[in-house]
């Protein structure tokens, strides 16, 4: 079978095989997790990313592959989640710049296609580490550019790819050592090659059974999509009633009048409402605002294009209708602020007591997730939509969530600035920092330092048996992980917490603070601090219920 010429119809089939092997795989590409927590979701990350670029490119009216490609990358950008996620929505933006201008490819421009997605995504890591997505991607993309010399049939092409890829997978642990001490291979690059294979499908007709999986859409419905509007608001506090997307085919249609320059363009559309949102290319600007003449907003876009896309929600009757189908279990209202604030606060937590916790300490809006629910750059970014402010401090609490909340601040039009806050426990020191009328930069600098004074622990089960660091771990013991690392492994819980926090303790050390999550309770926290304050006399311990997931025991010493 011969394929001589990609077209974008071709590549649409491709992206959805692609998603359809890479969503059945996904529990798979979890359970390759180094660490034996129950915790693993890069399959799911790479899953929700992959999907939302699928889903973009289903919308996609063009039969340009150019076209296409550049729906697939503003759906992976704005749905990446994790580290995994963000990396590979930076593999297909090169890939999908490298084609842009493009009706259809041949078998060369395909392998450069691919070539270019690993420079922009080497590109986009500051230290990239070997042994993983990145060299799965490297090494395949080198061997398809070696193949397009001697071929013009892209298929052929793709099967080099898809080759050379489980072969620089197979060779990961090779190259990064904690793999070939657990026993496994990148779950990142395994996620990759489930998407080469499901596009090598599409492009040899080799039938793929793939299951539904459900439970992944309920996932992206989960509760942590919260409605501020309803949560915060009576419906006549509602300024500018009608949420307003549009989408522009710049420079076509009759109406075109003006030239589009993106400050411009932003700066007038600022005086048709608020919560503005707009995202521009060479060929596409896409408009979020909320105002009350979005036919306003229509003629506005149509000054500079055609209106691909138009949708118009009236949020007055949205709240309306939520207030009456929740009258019974409705919260205490609280007053929307009117004043925009000069820098609001963004955290990432999972579990009602945590997230009670950073809203004491001052934080202003809290997305629901973290361990296993990673949030998305648009997650970021609706989140930034709700709190008017004129720049943001962003605190992921997980370092696998630093990648798609630095993509936010770079596609947000507000400053933005990221606090690399690997855990609660740092997030909330962090806190301790903030000055609610001090400069971004200022915030940035106080909060980061402020992370050197606190030692973050976890106490979790183990989900299979395993070796790290010459530390033998079974399956369901308790494990003690200080800062990252797992330092305890053994059957009893009491016995683990106790020497994690023995070993986060040094001379400097005042106040231990115990968070106890669903899988705990008040009254084995305090009969660990019992025994803990006959060792340690001098310092203070503080406890709060978090009621978080995975852990049931987080563990801060200062």
């Amino acid at each position: 079978m011969e394929i001589l010429n990609l077209t974008g119809k071709d590549f649409k089939n491709m992206i959805a095989a692609g998603q359809a092997r890479l969503a059945e795989h996904s529990e798979y590409v979890n359970s390759l997790n180094v660490f034996p927590v129950p915790d693993g979701d890069t399959g799911t990350n790479m899953n929700l990313t992959f999907t939302s670029g699928a889903e973009a490119t289903k919308s996609a009216e063009s039969e340009s592959i150019g076209k296409i490609g550049q729906a697939l990358s503003k759906g992976l950008l704005m749905g990446a989640r994790g580290n995994s996620g963000v990396i590979l929505s930076q593999l297909f933006r090169g890939f999908s710049k490298s084609i842009e201008t493009k009706d259809e490819i041949n078998a060369w421009e395909f392998a450069q296609a691919y070539q270019a997605g690993v420079n922009a995504a080497y590109k986009a890591i500051m230290k990239p580490v070997e042994g993983t997505i990145l060299t799965v991607a490297r090494e395949s993309a080198e061997a398809g550019v070696v193949k397009a010399e001697s071929t013009d049939n892209i298929i052929e092409v793709m099967e080099e790819i898809l080759d050379m890829a489980n072969q620089s997978l197979a060779n990961t642990p090779e190259l990064l050592a904690v793999l070939k001490e657990v026993g496994v291979v990148d779950s990142g690059g395994q996620g990759l090659v489930y998407v080469y294979e499901g596009f090598l499908s599409a492009l040899t007709g080799e039938e793929i059974v793939s299951q539904e999986e459900p439970q992944l859409d309920e996932l992206v419905r989960a509760e942590h999509h919260r409605n501020p509007v309803h949560e915060f608001m009576n419906t006549e506090d509602i300024e500018f009633g009608y949420c307003t997307e549009i989408m522009v085919r710049l420079g076509e249609g009759e109406t075109v009048d003006s030239e589009f320059d993106y400050d411009d363009f932003r700066n007038q559309l600022s005086e048709l409402g608020d919560s503005l949102l707009v995202i521009a290319d060479e060929e596409v600007v896409k408009v979020h605002v909320h105002t009350e003449t979005p036919g306003e907003v229509m003629n506005f876009g149509q000054k500079f294009g055609s209106l691909m896309k138009i949708k118009v929600d009236n949020m007055r009757e949205q709240h309306r209708s939520l207030d009456e189908g929740s009258a019974d279990s409705k919260p205490a209202e609280k007053a929307q602020p009117k004043e925009v604030k000069e820098t609001a606060v963004i955290s990432v937590a999972a579990g009602k007591g945590v997230i009670e916790l950073f809203e004491s300490f001052g934080v202003d809006y809290v997305i629901e997730g973290g361990q296993t629910m990673n949030p998305s750059t648009q997650d970021f970014l609706d989140a930034m939509e709700k709190v008017p402010a004129k720049s943001y401090i962003l605190l992921p609490n997980n370092s696998n969530i630093f990648m798609a909340a630095k993509q936010a601040t770079e596609v947000s039009d507000i400053d933005a600035a990221v606090v690399e806050t690997r855990s609660v426990q740092q997030g909330l020191n962090a806190m301790l920092a903030f000055n609610p009328q001090g400069a971004l930069d200022e915030n940035q600098e106080r909060m980061t330092d402020e992370l050197q004074y606190v030692a973050s622990g976890q106490i979790t089960n183990a989900i299979r048996d395993t070796e790290i660091s010459g530390l033998a771990i079974k399956k369901d013991d308790y494990m003690g992980i200080i800062d990252g690392d797992i330092k305890i492994s053994q059957p009893d819980m009491k016995s683990t917490s106790i020497e994690t926090i023995k070993q986060m303790i040094t001379e400097d050390s005042e106040l231990v603070t115990l968070i106890y999550g669903e899988n705990s309770t008040e009254e084995f926290v305090e009969s660990l601090i019992e025994e803990l304050e006959e060792l340690y006399p001098e310092i203070e311990f503080e406890t709060h219920e978090g009621n978080q997931p995975v852990y049931p025991l987080l563990i801060s010493v200062e």
